[in-house]
């Protein structure tokens, strides 16, 4: 039975480089996977990463770097240790996350506005390091 807060499902064209993308940046772990979808997981969220069909995928074209989805009414958002680090990660897995000059505070927090490898923006929101450093069995 799953402990998660909160979820989300994205579609995607291929489910692949996006659900290594998540587990990569958001630190989620693969916890079901199927031929038109993948369940990813923290210890507070769940990603539902679902097949685009066939017909319809076949329509869309993932530019690289690709071309980002601006124009939506939501944009995921997790919180990561180190936006640097992050920054670094989202690029090895076909994504980006705008450089520190982009960053701003909110809450409290450092945030930075980026992009998974299908091009819909993403937010991470930098831990405060005691956060970051909590062991989560305390």
């Amino acid at each position: 039975m799953a402990t998660f807060n909160a979820g989300a499902i994205v579609y995607a064209k291929d489910i692949h480089p996006l659900a290594r993308f998540y587990a990569a940046v958001a630190d989620m772990e693969v916890m079901h996977e199927v031929d038109d979808h993948i369940v990813l997981e923290s210890e507070t969220c769940e990603l539902v990463i679902v097949a685009i069909p066939a017909a319809i995928a076949s329509r869309i074209v993932i530019a690289t770097p690709p071309e980002k989805r601006e124009a939506t009414a939501f944009k995921l958002v997790f919180a990561v240790p180190s936006l640097a680090d992050a920054r670094e990660t989202a690029k090895l897995n076909g994504g980006g996350i705008h450089p520190p000059a982009k960053e701003w505070t909110f809450q409290g927090l450092r945030v930075c506005d980026g992009f998974d490898p299908e091009g819909n923006v993403i937010q991470l929101r930098e831990l405060p390091a005691a956060a970051a450093d909590a062991d989560p069995e305390d």
